[in-house]
């Protein structure tokens, strides 16, 4: 009896999708497995490449273990692929059984507030990948202004709050692409501003996060008084939860420090709910107007009533990140995922109205559950998904040319400039010795037709 196979796609490659592949091909299964991995970059890791600060070498570890996976060489790559353009969902049921979306979340969460569109006034995931050197950002950024604001107290708006005040030349070291670290050498930066509505025991950061500002040559951190003022769900957040303790003492040790010699500034307000980006009557940002919060006794905060404002030329705003739809596939627009349960991909019956399964089409990563969760949760997700995968064998499609080389092919007569994981791997050895030639780890390319033409052996 011939053992069945699947053909699986998987659209992304960064560590959802990889992970995904990875957990299909190590798991107990009666059928042979051949998985392709597209992505619309040129290189593989998604955000672990270019949603983490260049300045997180620890963070950027992960793609070791990313790498190892890839190198067995049991899964091929298709870079530089775009799907719903390149290649479509109709393409995929005619060459595999399956398709697992793991495209992630790369655009700014909306901020509801009057002046966010104002001049001055950016996404954070925009910066993010600028500043990470993502080929489809422009290679410039303004950065002209002296007192800056930034809305979050996540991790990403830690990164951003770190990459405006760090010092250009203390970032020599990592794989900051050149013109990054002269954009950021020129800016006239004095003052980051960081703005959280609720107290310091319910921030969203974590505490690596957190040291690593206190960390920053020649930079103040400016924490307030009366910001500490604890009631007894914080006492008890501090006294029952590790994290929190720990955040919770290095604010503390903050507060003892003496500042005032430093040329630049971070402050951290907490309790400041956001009300309104302030125009400068030109269209540009002036200043952030906020309510100050109060905690309610039970964990949460209730606006007080007092109205404070605090003059700045530029505002990020880091309120999280949020999906993008795909052609041809289901989109929730309230929560910016593929509407799914444990990863099944769920459509809406014309008919009835009801939801049912997609059948062969399946999520993992932030695009099924959010952008929530460490790497830990992405891994555990991908099992979830994969598990429904297998038992779903009586639903996969039938495609009418399941060969590997079919694939290959349609790319190929389309006129398509796919990368594959040798040409990663050229890319990867260039930039290590554009990195070599200045005595840094690596120097990212940038221009994506750059990364095609050196991954593909024309350059």
């Amino acid at each position: 009896m011939t053992r069945n196979k699947l053909r699986l796609a998987i659209v992304g490659a960064g560590p959802a999708g990889i992970y995904a592949a990875d957990i299909l091909l190590k798991s107990e299964r009666n059928f042979d497995v051949s998985i392709d991995l597209f992505d619309h970059l040129p290189a593989p890791y998604g955000l672990v490449r270019y949603g983490v600060a260049p300045d997180h070498p620890r963070i950027k570890g992960i793609i070791t273990a990313l790498r190892e996976v890839l190198d067995r060489g049991d899964i091929r790559i298709f870079g530089n692929v775009r799907f719903g353009e390149d290649i479509t969902l109709a393409d995929l049921k005619k060459h595999y059984n399956a398709v697992i979306f793991a495209t992630g979340a790369v655009k700014d969460a909306d901020l509801h507030i009057p002046g966010v569109e104002l001049e001055g006034s950016y996404g954070a995931a925009d910066f993010v990948s600028w500043y990470d050197g993502h080929p489809d950002y422009p290679r410039e950024w303004p950065l002209d202004a002296k007192s800056v604001g930034v809305i979050g107290n996540g991790n990403v708006a830690l990164d951003a709050a770190r990459m405006l005040a760090k010092h250009a030349e203390d970032l020599l070291p990592t794989e900051i692409p050149a013109n990054v670290y002269e954009g950021l050498k020129a800016s006239p930066v004095t003052d980051v501003h960081v703005f959280g509505r609720r107290g310091p025991t319910s921030v969203k950061f974590t505490p690596l996060e957190l040291r690593e500002l206190g960390e920053l040559r020649d930079v103040d951190m400016i924490v307030y008084d009366e910001d500490f003022d604890y009631d007894d769900a914080a006492r008890a957040a501090v006294a029952g939860n590790k994290q929190v303790f720990v955040i919770d003492k290095v604010l503390q040790q903050w507060r003892q420090r003496e500042t005032g010699q430093a040329s630049r500034r971070l402050h951290l307000h907490f309790f400041a709910k956001p009300l309104e980006v302030v125009d400068d009557g030109n269209g540009r940002v002036a200043a952030l107007r906020y309510e100050r919060t109060a905690p309610d006794g039970e964990g949460g905060v209730v606006g007080t009533g007092e109205i404070r404002e605090i003059p700045i030329q530029a505002l990020y705003r880091a309120v999280g990140y949020f999906g993008s739809p795909l052609p041809g596939i289901p989109f929730d627009k309230k929560f910016g995922v593929i509407p799914n349960h444990e990863g099944q991909v769920l459509m809406r019956d014309k008919e009835t109205g009801q939801s049912r399964q997609m059948y062969g089409v399946y999520a993992t990563g932030w695009i099924k559950r959010g952008p929530v969760g460490l790497i830990g949760h992405t891994k555990s997700d991908a099992m979830e998904t994969i598990k429904h995968l297998i038992n779903d064998l009586g639903n996969w499609w039938r495609p009418e040319s399941p060969s590997e080389e079919s694939v290959i092919e349609l790319l190929e007569s389309r006129g398509i400039q796919w990368t594959d994981l040798d040409g990663w791997h050229r890319l990867d050895e260039h930039e290590q010795s554009l990195g070599a030639a200045e005595e840094r780890t690596r120097i990212k390319v940038v221009p994506r037709d750059e990364m095609v033409g050196i991954s593909r052996g024309e350059v």
